[in-house]
């Protein structure tokens, strides 16, 4: 009988269990060790949408204003001039100076990427008003600045909410 006959001289075909094991038991390992980057950069992503939505907002609340004090917009005596919610901002104002044409600030109100997903954007941030102190921020009848809701910290260890 040939030597490659015989079945105690042939390879065997496939892996052992333990083989296996120890395969499943490295990948477990590397994906223990990859998690913690893939949430580090998720959270990195968010704060990122964070500061380009408040940017944003505060871009169009700041050009409100100067369109107020242009006179653009009517604003009624005793009114700080800013807008008086976040919506006015993309369903846009009268322009006071070329009738029948409307200001508009924003094509859609951000949403706060840490807020509930539930809500709609504009019911996602925290309103300051005119009115209000810097560090005890409380909506009024206008809207001077936004902030976020969350309690998070962010990498750079500040709160989310006083970016």
């Amino acid at each position: 009988m040939p030597a490659l006959a015989h079945p105690r001289l042939r390879c065997p075909a496939g892996y052992t269990l333990v083989e296996l094991l120890v395969v499943l038991a490295v990948l477990g390992v590397l994906g223990y060790l990859v998690m913690p980057l893939a949430e580090l950069a998720l959270q990195r992503d968010r704060e990122h949408e964070l500061k380009h939505a408040l940017w944003e907002i505060r871009d169009a609340i700041d050009a409100y204003k100067r369109a107020a004090d242009a006179g653009s917009i009517v604003v009624v005596p005793g009114q700080s001039g800013y807008p008086p919610d976040l919506i006015t901002l993309t369903q846009g104002v009268a322009d006071a100076k070329a009738s029948g044409r409307m200001l508009y600030f924003l094509r859609r109100v951000p949403r706060d990427p840490f807020a509930d997903p539930a809500l709609p954007a504009e019911q996602t941030w925290g309103l300051r008003s005119y009115l209000s102190p810097p560090d005890q921020p409380k909506p009024g009848a206008d809207v001077y600045d936004v902030y976020s809701r969350s309690n998070r910290v962010g990498l750079n260890g500040q709160a989310l909410n006083t970016w």
